[in-house]
């Protein structure tokens, strides 16, 4: 009977879990969005695609995070593993070179990525703001 309450339990921390992770990923486009609009209106293109680009590296790389983390857990860990290794490190390297060729073609401002990509934390930042109404209206 235990392991049968062990396994809802698991089932529902996992799927709370993941609904938090959907909603951060939205937070985070629904940020980039807002950001890029707002600064399109009011600001230089070069600080409008350095946003744009910030906010999509962002995304990126919150994507290879979830699932080069989700691999790193699975059942094989010892089969495998330069690859995932490798995954790992890739998105830093895609971050880097983009900001490079953006940088040397002056196609976006460096701070304006460097914003874009702190995405997370402002989405983070609501989601947790979120979770804090949540617990005080319960």
């Amino acid at each position: 009977m235990g392991d049968a309450l062990d396994s809802v339990a698991s089932d529902s921390i996992d799927g709370e879990r993941e609904a938090v992770v959907r909603r951060l990923f939205r937070l985070m486009i629904w940020t980039v969005l807002f950001a890029t609009a707002l600064s399109s209106l009011l600001a230089p293109w070069r600080v409008t695609s350095g946003l744009l680009l910030g906010g999509a590296l962002a995304l990126l790389n919150f994507h290879y995070l979830r699932t080069s983390v989700a691999a790193v857990f699975t059942s094989e860990r010892n089969r495998g593993w330069k690859r995932r290794a490798a995954r790992y490190l890739l998105r830093y390297i895609v971050i880097i070179a983009s900001l490079a060729i953006a940088s040397w073609l002056e196609i976006a401002s460096v701070a304006a990525v460097i914003i874009g990509l702190c995405s997370f934390v402002v989405a983070a930042l609501i989601e947790a703001s979120i979770q804090l109404y949540r617990a005080f209206v319960r």
